[in-house]
């Protein structure tokens, strides 16, 4: 089994959350989602084990630079899907994909019961 990490290399998170697959010999494939970027049936498949409000991260400078209309539109998930894919930064960091297994965001605790 190969698992993927999406998210962008700079991010803290990510990193803490290579590390730590690193230093657990778990093999895995990275991809960068500012340079790869996302599409929508891979949003959709997220989406389908994960609620947007774990996905869409609105805590972050992008979502901040959003007007107060798309804001209140990205509540619909299809409004949300293509901010997302236009501004992949309002996807929460890392999304890890394991044995078609979808989750979010990183803790030692969680990778480790993971794997």
């Amino acid at each position: 089994m190969t698992a993927v990490l999406y998210g962008i290399p700079n991010c803290d998170t990510v990193k803490k959350a290579r590390t730590w697959l690193d230093a657990h010999g778990v093999a895995y494939d990275f991809h960068d989602f500012k340079k790869a970027g996302v599409n929508d049936a891979l949003l959709g498949a997220w989406l389908d084990q994960v609620p947007l409000a774990t996905l869409l991260n609105r805590k972050g400078t992008t979502w901040r630079k959003l007007s107060p209309e798309q804001q209140a539109a990205a509540a619909e998930v299809s409004v949300a899907r293509t901010l997302m894919i236009e501004n992949p930064s309002l996807i929460k960091r890392p999304v890890l994909v394991a044995d078609g297994q979808v989750s979010v965001g990183f803790t030692p605790d969680s990778y480790a019961s993971r794997f």
